[in-house]
């Protein structure tokens, strides 16, 4: 039986429902931003995140994953890397005619669901850019991961199961990283201006903000 075939063996009527209306990226956007943002420090397998609507943006990439190959997607993810001062991100990558899109699951408004309008992987990656910044204000995006295929962990049972998703964190630690910010580019940034960071912050979870050792937050 396929992954995805596993997966469906275990869902309620109602569940079958719910992930039968997931008919594109941007209904699965949807879905995401329906659901509160975890401020726990532990993974949820994609059923869970379906059974108790709460993710932070790690669980809803691989949520996001987990849809979209039941679109005919390949299950892929990408980590965006800051700074020190800052949490990474996790996005689910999607392509329609050549071009990327991504779904992900953020607390900060910008950093969240992406048409496939990119032509290349980098041009995603940096229309997070000016989205990307801490409490303090700091522009923080500085590489990211190559893209990781979960078909690999299908043997784990990560769509079911949270057990695998330590594998998937370890994994996206060892994998190829990418700079997109040289040091010098990085010495040079401006702070975010202030109606961007209150526009970013919108409906914000406190508690599950990153706060930078050292950081004044704004």
């Amino acid at each position: 039986m396929s992954a995805g075939g596993d997966f469906d063996v275990v869902l309620s009527k109602s569940e079958r429902d719910v992930v039968g209306g997931l008919k594109s990226p941007g209904e699965i956007q949807a879905f995401l931003d329906g659901a509160p943002y975890s401020t726990e420090a532990i993974y949820r397998c994609p059923l869970r995140v379906l059974r108790e609507r709460v993710a932070h943006c790690f669980d809803g990439a691989l949520f996001a994953a987990a849809m979209l190959r039941r679109l005919g997607h390949a299950p892929l993810i990408v980590d965006l890397l800051p700074n020190d001062r800052d949490d990474d991100h996790l996005l689910a990558l999607y392509k329609r005619d050549r071009h990327w899109g991504a779904v992900a699951k953020s607390n900060f408004v910008g950093l969240r669901f992406r048409e496939p309008v990119f032509r290349t992987l980098r041009e995603l990656v940096m229309s997070y850019f000016e989205h990307y910044y801490n409490v303090a204000g700091e522009k923080t995006l500085r590489g990211c991961t190559v893209p990781l295929n979960l078909k690999a962990f299908d043997r784990l049972g990560w769509m079911s199961r949270d057990e695998p998703l330590e594998a998937i964190a370890a994994r996206l630690d060892q994998i190829r990283r990418v700079s997109v910010v040289t040091e010098a580019m990085a010495a040079g940034l401006l702070p975010v201006d202030r109606r961007s960071y209150d526009a970013g912050m919108l409906g914000v979870d406190e508690a599950g903000l990153y706060r930078p050792a050292g950081g004044a937050g704004r």
